[in-house]
């Protein structure tokens, strides 16, 4: 174990047992980005207009970034995660949309802060007081959707581009105010422009994270 970080950046042949019997020999994925100067503050071009984002990314934000794409090399492609104060607030994965997995990792990060404050009043999951008390269950439902699940500044992991605004806006709407992902989609322009809309920062890796 303590020699982990030797192998931090390499490549292995990874093998996969398929259910028919079948093997697939393929090499892992090899992150490129290892630190804050390799992000690429978010501007693309579309019909002769360049789109930039108009907030550069707080040295905290940047600390979630790095610490969340790291993450999301290991999670199984496509992805969404939610990262806030260096710990994963929400994952989704396995779907076939940009949309789905960020709602599927915002409901997450709902399920998750709904346990946490169950357990630090009552000493119990949210599940086990719903048919309990459906009052105290309900009062809980109102405080995490206030907190927006413990999302409002967190910051939006994408394994791969946006192809459009949608995935970005269910990010947005939680009050997440930095993203990450990729880049390199026609419509990048309408992610830059949700982010500039309120007021959020966005930038680019330049390579998909891709994990099968």
């Amino acid at each position: 174990m303590d020699r982990l970080h030797e192998w931090v950046g390499r490549r292995f042949v990874d093998f996969k047992s398929l259910i028919d019997g079948g093997l697939i020999a393929q090499w892992s994925y090899e992150p490129k980005v290892f630190a804050p100067e390799d992000l690429k503050a978010a501007s693309t071009e579309y019909k002769g207009t360049t789109y930039a984002v108009k907030r550069e990314p707080t040295a905290k934000e940047k600390e979630d970034m790095m610490f969340g794409w790291l993450v999301e090399s290991g999670v199984t492609s496509n992805s969404v995660i939610y990262v806030k104060d260096l710990v994963t607030v929400g994952i989704g994965t396995g779907e076939q949309d940009r949309v789905g997995v960020a709602e599927i990792a915002r409901d997450k990060a709902y399920r998750k802060l709904a346990d946490r404050i169950c357990f630090e009043r009552l000493d119990m999951s949210y599940n086990d007081l719903l048919p309990k008390d459906p009052e105290r269950a309900k009062q809980i439902r109102e405080d995490v959707a206030e907190l927006k699940g413990g999302l409002q500044g967190a910051t939006m992991i994408s394994d791969a581009f946006f192809p459009f605004r949608d995935g970005v806006d269910v990010g947005l709407r939680e009050g997440v105010r930095s993203v990450l992902q990729p880049g390199g989609s026609i419509n990048d322009y309408q992610a830059v422009e949700a982010c500039n809309e309120v007021g959020a920062t966005m930038v680019f890796t330049g390579q998909r994270s891709f994990r099968h």
